[in-house]
């Protein structure tokens, strides 16, 4: 079996990753219009098995300063066999990643992961602040 992690947008397979996220803990609900504006607007990471999409990453990021984490996932059925840290390794060591100061990420469940590769919970959240707006829908 041939694994490959892809930047390359165009080969993203946009109902794939719709049809996860939408069922997912995160994204629930997610549009596929939003999927796409997500997509368009940040550093993405495709994940080939064979050829066929089993997994998906992508960045919000400035190139240098901060980099945030989001809608990181493998189809459960691809799940526990080391793909996840191989995408993970292959974002963090990315070539025009390496100027990132901070990494961020929110995770339920998979806290474990990334641990492994450096992230740790917030020194000080009270540094931290948010501004949620409900779903308008």
């Amino acid at each position: 079996m041939s694994l490959i992690i892809s930047t390359d947008s165009d080969k993203l397979d946009i109902d794939f990753i719709h049809e996860f996220l939408t069922r997912s803990y995160w994204a629930k609900g997610r549009t596929k219009e939003e999927v796409l504006i997500t997509i368009k607007n940040c550093f993405n990471f495709g994940v080939y098995l064979d050829g066929r999409q089993i997994g998906f990453a992508r960045l919000l990021t400035d190139y240098a300063v901060f980099g945030y984490l989001m809608d990181v996932f493998i189809i459960e059925e691809h799940q526990g066999k080391g793909y996840s840290k191989q995408l993970i390794q292959a974002i963090t060591e990315h070539p025009d990643l390496q100027q990132i100061q901070r990494w961020m990420l929110r995770t339920g469940d998979a806290h474990g992961l990334y641990k492994q590769f450096g992230f740790k919970e917030v020194e000080e959240p009270s540094l931290i602040m948010e501004k949620l707006i409900p779903n308008q829908k």
